[in-house]
């Protein structure tokens, strides 16, 4: 016969699962779904004032200046694309092409660049490479604004000044520090058994970058890529400085629409969005690699 025995748990030793509160058992019951509601709402909320925008850009000066944007939901005759053909009738069309001169360039020569010094600076062993890359690190801290002169007076001595090349050559070189900054505390996260079996099987460093590094750091390079894209499509500051009337990007273009016509709200809306809209469908098309870079950077 076999009989069986308890025994106590030690005073102060809890056995089991430990108990939650009922502010705890409310969130585990309902947290999943009020997170979702909360981030849609709020996505929701950051996109009123470019609904605003857009609405505004459809609607004449007269109607703006009676009425919020909003009383479109119960007026839909108010909209026209009037705005729009006045826009394209001021040359605004030319500015566009400009921008897209000045950005697509700057980016692609930034990723391409950066992409390359970023693998030397983490991958490969050289005199000199991790002073060289505390140099680049520091030209982080170089304010933009103290170039401008100095660069000015060079590219007039090159006969570039006021042209595209010249604003995408003063983009490429204040976005490069960044951009090798970033990608090589990427790259140096990649695993060194990869490169050297690459390397064992004879490729030489050009294939190891192109086949192995560069396909593995696509997340950080399309998060660098949507960044650089960005900042050198909303620049307005260097267009200021760098570009002439025949090479003034979007930017500069609705900066000279204001100072002309002042409070023309019918051409600085509609220019407005033309300039937002891009940028918008561009990151929609890349959050995923976006969101990807990002987490993968937060864990390095």
């Amino acid at each position: 016969m076999t009989t069986a025995t308890a025994t106590a748990a030690p005073a102060g030793l809890q056995t089991g699962a430990p108990r939650r509160s009922l502010a705890g058992k409310i969130v585990d019951r309902v947290g999943s779904g009020v997170v979702q509601v909360v981030m849609v709402l709020l996505g929701l909320f950051w996109l009123v004032p470019t609904l605003g925008l857009f609405v505004v850009s459809l609607r004449t000066v007269d109607v703006n200046n009676a009425e919020g944007w909003w009383t479109v939901f119960t007026k839909p005759a108010q909209l026209t694309i009037e705005n729009y053909r006045d826009l394209l009738a001021t040359g605004f069309t030319a500015s566009f092409w400009n921008t897209v001169a000045i950005t697509v360039p700057t980016t692609i020569l930034v990723i391409g660049i950066a992409a390359m010094a970023a693998y030397a600076f983490a991958w490969m062993e050289f005199k000199g490479r991790d002073t060289l890359f505390l140099v680049v690190v520091g030209l982080l801290i170089v304010p933009i604004q103290i170039a401008l002169i100095p660069v000015a007076a060079m590219y007039g001595g090159m006969g570039i000044f006021g042209s595209i090349p010249g604003v995408v050559l003063f983009h490429t070189a204040f976005g490069l520090p960044f951009a090798i900054f970033l990608l090589r505390n990427f790259f140096v996260g990649i695993p060194a058994s990869l490169l050297e079996a690459a390397r064992m099987d004879g490729a030489p460093e050009w294939k190891i970058f192109a086949s192995v590094v560069f396909p593995l750091g696509k997340p950080a390079i399309a998060s660098l890529g949507i960044f650089q894209f960005l900042w050198v499509w909303n620049d307005m500051l260097i267009a200021l400085v760098f570009a002439n009337t025949d090479s003034q990007p979007m930017t500069k273009a609705l900066q000279s629409q204001m100072r002309q016509f002042g409070s023309n709200v019918d051409i600085l809306s509609s220019g407005a969005f033309l300039s937002l809209i891009i940028p918008l469908v561009l990151f929609f098309a890349f959050q995923r690699y976006f969101v990807q870079g990002m987490m993968a950077g937060s864990v390095k």
